[in-house]
């Protein structure tokens, strides 16, 4: 299983903000949609991603206060991607290492898409609930 057959069943949209949002912003936009992190987007540029870990971490260092401050500045500017030829087994193994749960995805220096730990969760229960019901069918008809 690869990347893009999850993109296909899950969809390419992408959730952004501008370095120079304002923090505050960004968690207004991940509450409202109930994700995880959003992708710090210059045009079409990726400069780099902001997680819930991100605002925690920075508001028990600096407080309330940082909410006021651009999203560049609290944002993790090293992002780990991935491609759609990527499988599943190489995400959750670069996901396991580097300790994050969300992987944007890159085809040509363009974002493509945003895979997160709940997305290969869910397609790997579907994998297996396929196979469970294909030996089920097999046990049948033997």
């Amino acid at each position: 299983m690869t990347v893009r057959s999850i993109l296909n069943t899950k969809g390419h949209q992408i959730m952004s903000v501008a370095p120079d949002a304002k923090l505050a912003a960004a968690v207004k936009l991940l509450g409202e949609k109930k994700i995880g992190a959003v992708l710090v987007m210059d045009q079409s540029r990726l400069e780099g991603i902001l997680s819930e870990r991100d605002i925690v971490r920075v508001l028990g260092e600096r407080g309330a206060a940082v909410l006021d401050e651009p999203v560049s500045q609290v944002m993790t500017r090293k992002v780990v991607t991935c491609k759609e030829t990527d499988t599943v087994a190489e995400l959750m193994e670069m996901m396991t290492k580097g300790k994050f749960r969300h992987l944007p995805v890159l085809e040509n220096n363009k974002v493509v898409g945003l895979i997160s730990i709940g997305d290969i969760v869910k397609r790997r229960v579907q994998e297996y609930e396929s196979e469970q019901e294909a030996l089920r069918d097999y046990i049948k008809t033997a």
